[in-house]
């Protein structure tokens, strides 16, 4: 009970801290006051009795504004190093009757100064979802930056902020780029299945995603849909491939980050046009697969790989116990920007 209270004592549910125009006013109101107290004059007293009933009662309506409010975060599904990524944040009103005003929503970063999303009046029940954009630099699990409830309702003087809701842990992807047509062709060959792919007949229309060849973009589809449509080709075939991470490069963090940007961008180019990827390594072992799930899965084992993981022997794929399978094999040079066919 005494330990509740003392978190209670020093660890209030929300802060106040004065404007510049609420230390004018505080300054105001202690040097009427000395001034009344040596004069004792009595129209002294009253401006005094003034200024801090105005300190009171807005602490009472700015407090009442923020009771009731509750924030609640929404992360984008997939977030890559280097690329903005959309998030949002909604603020409910739960008072049963009354409503919140000048609500501004603080979104704490790594910039010097919070960004603010400002919303004049929440109804009572009545939800606003505010949303912004964020840019994460490097991959790996982050904890993203933390949101808070402040407002300087009725009159400006004080700056009151709530707690801030610390936003979850989420898994930055490496940074994806797109791959040429070229590029792929030049990968060596292997096991093939046909299905859609890259060639010169149409096989579909479809909106663009990140790592499509621009050149495939369909203007005139894309002005009629007002958003961006690639050209889908039909292939006569799709290459199954393995992409092999290899630990033999420079040990810098920027030439690691470079191969696994490039692994990456290479996982995804070859998924997304119907083929099966495999990614092995040391310390990282993802089986042969195909779909946006096993895309995520790839795109999670090169986010989290550490620099730890390299002293770790791959193991042959008989020795991992998989069905025999001729795989194109694409290897890639932890330290160089380029990959380099098998």
């Amino acid at each position: 009970m005494f330990a509740a209270w003392w978190s209670r004592a020093f660890r209030p549910p929300r802060t106040i801290w004065p404007t510049r125009e609420g230390w004018w006013l505080l300054f105001a109101a202690v040097g009427l006051g000395f001034a009344a107290m040596n004069t004792g004059n009595n129209l002294l007293y009253l401006l005094v009795s003034m200024l801090l009933g105005l300190i009171v009662v807005s602490g009472i309506l700015s407090e009442r504004s923020m009771r009731g409010l509750r924030i609640s975060m929404t992360m984008p599904g997939e977030i890559y190093a280097g690329r903005p990524a959309l998030f949002g944040a909604a603020v409910v009103n739960r008072k049963p009757w009354a409503a919140s005003y000048s609500i501004t929503l603080e979104i704490l970063g790594r910039e010097a100064r919070p960004r603010l999303l400002y919303v004049p009046r929440l109804a009572s029940g009545a939800e606003h979802f505010f949303t912004w954009e964020d840019v994460l630099p490097r991959r790996g699990r982050q904890q993203l930056a933390g949101v808070r409830i402040t407002t300087r309702f009725p009159f400006g003087l004080f700056l009151k902020a709530g707690r801030a809701v610390v936003g979850p842990d989420v898994v930055v992807y490496p940074s994806v780029g797109a791959i040429s047509l070229e590029r792929v062709a030049l990968l060596g060959i292997g096991e093939t299945v046909s299905r859609r792919g890259r060639a010169s007949d149409l096989f579909n229309l479809r909106e663009y995603r990140w790592g499509d060849d621009p050149r495939l973009i369909h203007w005139r589809s894309t002005a009629k849909a007002a958003t961006l449509m690639v050209r889908e080709l039909g292939a006569e075939a799709t290459v199954h491939t393995r992409i092999i991470l290899d630990p033999t490069g420079p040990g810098e963090a920027s030439c690691l980050e470079a191969g696994l940007s490039e692994a990456a961008s290479l996982a995804v180019h070859l998924l997304r046009s119907g083929a099966s990827v495999e990614l092995v390594g040391p310390g990282v072992d993802v089986a042969l697969g195909s779909g946006r799930p096993h895309e995520r899965r790839i795109l999670t084992a090169l986010a989290l790989y550490e620099l730890g993981a390299r002293i770790a022997p791959t193991a042959a794929p008989a020795e991992r116990g998989r069905s025999p399978v001729s795989l194109r094999e694409i290897r890639v040079a932890l330290g160089q920007a380029r990959p380099q066919s098998a």
